[in-house]
Order: C-alpha cells, then sequence, then structure tokens
C-alpha cells in the first residue's frame, strides 16, 4: 500500500482498488451467480442477499486471501493480524437493495467493532470490508455510497442526511469497473444508492475483523473446506489472540508458562 493509497485511506475511510478479479476470475464468479439465481430467485426478483457465500466454494475461497487486497489488509488492520468475520453477496435488478437505501455503520455512537484511529504511525481499524464489483457500475448507475472522512466524524450523522433516495450533496457515488474492489472501514458512514443501472449490481462482500474479535456469531471451521493452504486457515480462525500454542488443547499438553519458558 503506497503512500498516496495511504492519504487516500486515512482521509476518505475507503479506497478504489482496480483489477483485484482477473477475467477467469469474474466468469467463474459470475458464472456461480446466475446457477444461484436461477436456483434460489423468483424470475420478478429485484432484489437478493446470498448468505454465508463462502459455503460455495471454488472462486470464493481463493478470495479468503486474495494477494491483490492482502497488502490492504495487512495495513488497514495489522499484518498477520485478521480473520475473516463473514462473506455475502448482494444482487439488485432495480431500485433498492436487500437492506434499503440508507446510510449506516459510522464510529458514533461508539460500537465495539466499528472504530479507526490512528497511533504510532499506523491506522489501526475494527470490522472492515472488502467489497468486489462483479459487473461494472458506472457513474449514474447507483450502488456504493458513502460520506468521505466520516469515519473521523465525532458527532453522530443527522437523521435527515441517511435516506438516499434524495441524495445529499456531502454523500459520494463511488463507482469503478467490475473487478474493482472498495475497501472500506465499518466507521465510514455507508450504504446503498438505488439502483438504476440497465444490468444487474452484483457485489460480493468480504468482511473481516481484528483477529481476536468478531462480528458476526457463525465461526469457519476450515476443516469444512478441504484444499485450503495454511494462510487461508489461519484466516478462518475463530477469534483468539493467534498465540502459538493455540492448538496444543489435548490432555497433557505444555501448560502455557512451560511452553513460555521454552520460547526464551
Amino acid at each position: 500500500m503506497d503512500q498516496h493509497e495511504k492519504y487516500l485511506y486515512d482521509l476518505q475511510g475507503y479506497i478504489t482498488v482496480p483489477d483485484t478479479l482477473d477475467a477467469d476470475q469474474l466468469r467463474r464468479l459470475n458464472d456461480e451467480v446466475d446457477r444461484r439465481i436461477e436456483a434460489e430467485c423468483p424470475p420478478d426478483m429485484t432484489t437478493h442477499r446470498f448468505f454465508d457465500t463462502i459455503d460455495w466454494g471454488g472462486p470464493l475461497l481463493e478470495l479468503i486471501d486474495n494477494p491483490r487486497v492482502r497488502p490492504y489488509l495487512d495495513t488497514t488492520i495489522g499484518e498477520d493480524a485478521y480473520r475473516l468475520d463473514h462473506v455475502y453477496l448482494d444482487v439488485i435488478r432495480s431500485g433498492k437493495g436487500p437492506i434499503g437505501t440508507k446510510l449506516h455503520g459510522g464510529g458514533v455512537p461508539t460500537r465495539s467493532l466499528q472504530y479507526y484511529r490512528f497511533e504510532e504511525g499506523h491506522m489501526w481499524n475494527g470490522l472492515s470490508v472488502v467489497a468486489y464489483n462483479l459487473h461494472d457500475v458506472g457513474p449514474m448507475d447507483g450502488g456504493f455510497g458513502a460520506i468521505p472522512g466520516s469515519h473521523k466524524s465525532n458527532y453522530p450523522l443527522p437523521d435527515e442526511w441517511k435516506e438516499m433516495d434524495e441524495l445529499q450533496p456531502v454523500v459520494r457515488r463511488v463507482t469503478g469497473p467490475a473487478g474493482t474492489a472498495i475497501i472500506f472501514t465499518e466507521a465510514l458512514a455507508h450504504g446503498t444508492l438505488p439502483w438504476t443501472g440497465d444490468h444487474e449490481r452484483r457485489t460480493l462482500f468480504f468482511k473481516f475483523s481484528p483477529h481476536a474479535s468478531s462480528w458476526y456469531a457463525r465461526y469457519y471451521d476450515a476443516d469444512d473446506y478441504p484444499g485450503l493452504n495454511e494462510r487461508q486457515r489461519t484466516i478462518l480462525e475463530a477469534p483468539n489472540n493467534r498465540y502459538a500454542y493455540r492448538f496444543e488443547r489435548t490432555p497433557g499438553s505444555k501448560p502455557q508458562a512451560e511452553y513460555e519458558k521454552e520460547q526464551k
């Protein structure tokens, strides 16, 4: 993550990263979405949210640890200091999305996992999002909207600004071609603008939290997803402080004091 990107993320609370998915990944992901829509959605559907899409396997598993995204998570949350919290995918054909068009998130009032702070030359974020555009999003299509800089606000978002049916001047449309990732902190006031594009909005959300915390009540079990490498398995761990002896749980395992003594 270069100095320009760090500056923009600190300033705005988000950054757009192009080409985080290649053409083959986009094809395979969209093919899977096509199959799921056909199987699960009525023909007149205007919007739908697919939960826990990591369970689809295949190309979804590759994004547990996307090399194009990794440097941004290492910088904004902490190097090797995050876990996959939850994953879902939104489809919008027209109008409002699955949770409407209100701005949400933000760090005020204080919420345990929606925070942004800067200390000792490093930014620290709570729950953070990688939102992948699976289809192009043009300047007036709708989709992701946010109030840049709101992640640092010390005052709550005014109620009359929350509904994006009537867009306030402070809200910015965030766009990009298919394959773009919008990476943002949940301390940012953000939401979904009404969709007016002539094609579906398809957005895949991978949400990550600091390794010792969780927003989602479900924890992933790496054993449910054969073929993962060690980095991917680590990112799927339940919340913990990533201490070295955390897997020593069998009877007769070395107690903490003995383990720490050996490490000195």
